[in-house]
């Protein structure tokens, strides 16, 4: 963890003016914004972990990251040349859709400029991917989901290592699930299981209320396993779990063969097999099997209105979200307790540092307190869902100053509302040295004009030549319903 320069000065420095309370500077002035208007629904194809290793060929296109480069307008599926081509196609003829691939080479980010990043899409698909995910991708993905984005998680059975590093896609996926900074503790209420079916036709539960089962695309009765795997579910941990097709003989919590589930205010989607999704067509050298157009399942009509229902429904568009918006916290590691993990920060912010004190557990950000000029700054991104009409920032401050004016402010710390281009939307609030007290007091500001945008959260701290004052802030929070 990143620990204090030693010219930082100590609270030593601000004890005869530690419990001063004067009259706050602080301006809250959030400028509304208005909700992004409804675009088609962005989904994003992964193909930057080994997707097309040995006989996989998961793309929708060679045209990578544009399909349409291919073919701007594909009346059939050998428009577009990929395993997935049936899949794309079909969604690109809608006109709903606006599909996009994540080319070989590249990594999953999320609130970044790139324009692969994931806070330009409402849904994610990982069509079976053979290698790990880095730390900074799985942290992307989870908080991608958990501010309101689609994840469509593809499996393949056990032992399924096409580029022989020693992973297959049971443990990579299994592994985001338990081993990453955003939520480690079954996050999405199920596990996958290290099985290899050798072949069956799952049959779809009675719900013909569920939107995957029964949606626009069709009526989903059964699908296929052409050695594959199954999920176990765990309701206790998250009772949005929800078991669509089981295994011949299976039902309850498991053998689940697809699988949905919610995550914060995002959308979770599983299948235990590769073969449903593969249409028999792609790249010269590779030998597919069509299970897209398998006659004794509906595997199509399942793919596609899965996408739908993860995209949040048709028409709803807007920033990750769906067409209904679920209570949650949005903001990574909020107490900072794991480190640096999700914010980006100037040296030395984040820090357990017993020169200042944490307001809960361990680790607070600490900006300025040198008595020199500097800059800190603390950041983070995050997508407001578009259907939220409740978004509630707030964090808790303490400030102490060795500034024995009362009456100008000399040190500031500005929090402010940004785009991906990094232009200030708006600035909620602006504190000083004339804001010193003991203690910490919460601080909290509506952002519901920004529901729909990926916006970032950024706390700049400026400090002037002489006389430190820190600006110290803990137990961060970004409460939408």
């Amino acid at each position: 963890m990143p620990q204090l320069p030693r010219s930082r000065h100590r609270l030593t420095t601000a004890v005869t003016v530690f419990g001063l309370l004067v009259a706050g500077v602080a301006v809250e002035a959030a400028t509304a914004v208005p909700a992004a208007a409804a675009t088609p629904h962005r989904v994003l194809f992964d193909n930057a972990h080994a997707e097309t290793a040995g006989n996989a060929d998961w793309i929708v296109s060679t045209s990578q990251p544009d399909p349409l480069g291919e073919d701007s307008s594909p009346s059939a599926e050998t428009d577009w040349t990929g395993a997935l081509s049936s899949w794309g196609v079909a969604l690109q003829k809608t006109g709903d859709y606006s599909l996009k691939t994540l080319p070989s080479g590249s990594s999953l980010s999320y609130g970044g400029s790139a324009a692969t990043d994931l806070s330009n899409f409402d849904t994610l698909v990982l069509p079976e991917p053979n290698t790990l995910f880095t730390t900074a991708e799985k942290t992307a993905i989870m908080t991608f989901v958990k501010n309101g984005g689609g994840l469509f998680m593809i499996s393949d059975h056990t032992g399924a290592d096409r580029n022989n590093d020693g992973e297959d896609a049971v443990e990579i996926l299994n592994d985001l699930m338990t081993n990453n900074s955003v939520d480690s503790t079954d996050p999405f209420g199920f596990s996958i299981d290290s099985l290899s079916i050798s072949s069956d036709h799952p049959s779809a539960i009675s719900d013909s209320s569920d939107p995957v089962l029964h949606g626009s695309f069709g009526t989903v009765s059964k699908s296929l396993i052409a050695s594959g795997t199954t999920a176990t579910l765990k309701p206790a941990d998250n009772s949005s779990v929800k078991g669509l097709v089981y295994r011949t003989g299976y039902s309850g919590n498991t053998g689940a063969f697809f699988a949905t589930s919610t995550f914060g205010s995002g959308r979770v989607a599983f299948w235990g097999d590769s073969s449903p999704i593969d249409d028999g067509t792609g790249q010269s050298g590779n030998t597919l099997y069509d299970g897209w157009n398998d006659t004794g399942a509906t595997n199509a009509p399942l793919a596609l209105n899965a996408t739908e229902w993860l995209a949040g429904g048709s028409g709803s568009g807007g920033g990750g979200g769906g067409s209904t918006c679920t209570a949650a916290q949005l903001l990574g590691n909020s107490g900072f307790e794991s480190g640096s993990a999700t914010w980006t920060a100037s040296s030395g912010v984040i820090t357990n540092s017993s020169s200042e004190s944490a307001r809960s557990g361990s680790y607070y950000a600490w900006l300025n307190g040198y008595g020199s000029a500097h800059t800190d700054t603390l950041s983070q991104s995050v997508t407001i869902p578009a259907a939220c009409t409740t978004a509630t920032l707030s964090f808790f401050l303490h400030v102490d100053t060795a500034e024995t004016t009362t009456s100008t402010a000399y040190d500031t710390l500005k929090v402010q509302v940004l785009n991906g281009s990094a232009t200030v939307l708006g600035t909620l609030a602006t504190y000083s040295n004339l804001n010193a007290a003991s203690g910490y007091t919460q601080r909290s500001f509506s952002l519901a004009g920004y529901a729909g945008q990926t916006v970032t959260l950024k706390f700049t701290g400026t400090e002037g030549s002489t006389l430190q004052t820190s600006f110290v802030i803990d137990d961060t929070a970004l409460n939408v319903s």
